[in-house]
């Protein structure tokens, strides 16, 4: 899957969406992006992936992820609300059951 942000319409105006967001969110622009990601929450496995919706009990309604961050110890999952125009973004840590699965190309190829 080819780097990506719901609604920008072209590979600029994504690259620019995805650095506010990471400037917003405090996390770190890698060259690396993150497409999926898989975890273990409270008895559940989750997945997330950018485009889509996060499971309900995440409370973000119908929102779209836009950007998954790699931010040391966490993962920052950011929607319109939780961390990419307002509030904080959705925090998973990282633990061996956390599996990142990135864009098959970056923002610059």
């Amino acid at each position: 899957m080819k780097f990506f942000i719901p609604a920008a319409n072209d590979h600029t105006r994504a690259e620019d969406v995805y650095k506010n967001i990471a400037k917003f969110a405090q996390a770190p622009i890698t060259e690396k992006r993150i497409w999926k990601l898989r975890w273990h929450d409270q008895q559940m496995n989750v997945e997330c992936e950018v485009g889509k919706t996060l499971p309900s009990h995440y409370l973000t309604g119908k929102e779209l992820v836009l950007a998954i961050f790699d931010c040391e110890n966490v993962y920052k999952i950011c929607t319109l609300t939780h961390g990419a125009v307002r509030g904080e973004p959705i925090v998973v840590e990282k633990n061996p059951q956390s599996i990142a699965i990135y864009f098959s190309e970056t923002a610059n190829n």
